[in-house]
């Protein structure tokens, strides 16, 4: 129940952020939907609403197309997966346990993604955006489980509190960077530069390992490395150092 110290929790921290790119891979090769980018989702939903008025009367489209279907799964299920992590307020947020455990939930939710894709008989790549490889009931569960999975992600990447934010939105941390004061200075280690940096590298990389195996293998073998990568990151979380007391450096 000891509390992590934040600043040497970049690592599990930094494989946080690989997994965002790793997961919405999957989601946007298949259904172009960002299971970890909820502005684009909730963007998209407010479009399909004004579509609702236009057009002159009795013309008007009224139907609830797919893809709106597909980012309200999405944004919902995200939204249910942050929810749980609310667990960890209690527990201590920054508890080994709670890490361990909330990481190891997480990569049941994608293990349950992986299982519902493979099930669901249907394909990995959609070629055109008006028509997603993803269509039937299962692949709708696989979307709200990756979503869900990142949704528990993101709150507990805030909660560590350190400069990788919530591992899951990075255009904040684009921001940051390029507002960073030291962001020119190259001849020293900058922690509040040089770790978004590495979130956002460790993001891209997750992206292409992701769509390589997807290519390889398909989504469901995707989402089954993913599981095994979560599993490791839990075990990861077990072996950071914990936040040493204020002044024991100067006492010992």
């Amino acid at each position: 129940m000891g509390n992590v110290d934040p600043a040497q929790s970049s690592f599990p921290l930094a494989a946080y952020c690989f997994m965002t790119g790793f997961i919405d891979s999957v989601s946007f090769t298949a259904v172009f939907v960002w299971c970890g980018f909820q502005t684009g989702n909730s963007v998209q939903l407010a479009l399909a609403l004004a579509r609702l008025f236009s057009g002159p009367p009795g013309q008007r489209d009224t139907s609830f197309h797919i893809a709106d279907k597909q980012a309200l799964t999405s944004l919902l299920t995200f939204i249910a997966g942050a929810t749980i992590g609310r667990i960890g307020d209690r527990m201590g947020a920054q508890t080994r346990a709670w890490l361990f455990l909330g990481t190891l939930i997480q990569a049941l939710f994608t293990m349950a993604a992986a299982l519902t894709a493979w099930k669901s008989g249907q394909g990995s790549v959609a070629e055109v955006r008006g028509n997603p490889a993803w269509t039937n009931a299962d692949t709708f569960v696989a979307i709200g489980f990756m979503s869900a999975s990142m949704g528990l992600q993101g709150i507990m990447g805030k909660r560590v509190n350190t400069q990788f934010t919530t591992t899951v939105v990075l255009t904040t941390v684009w921001c940051e960077l390029m507002a960073d004061p030291n962001l020119f200075q190259l001849n020293r280690f900058v922690i509040t530069r040089d770790h978004k940096f590495i979130a956002i590298i460790a993001l891209f990389l997750g992206g292409f390992v992701g769509r390589a195996i997807i290519d390889a293998a398909g989504a469901a073998t995707t989402l089954g490395v993913g599981t095994g990568l979560r599993v490791l990151i839990a075990i990861w979380w077990i072996f950071v150092p914990g936040k040493q007391p204020k002044g024991s450096k100067n006492s010992s």
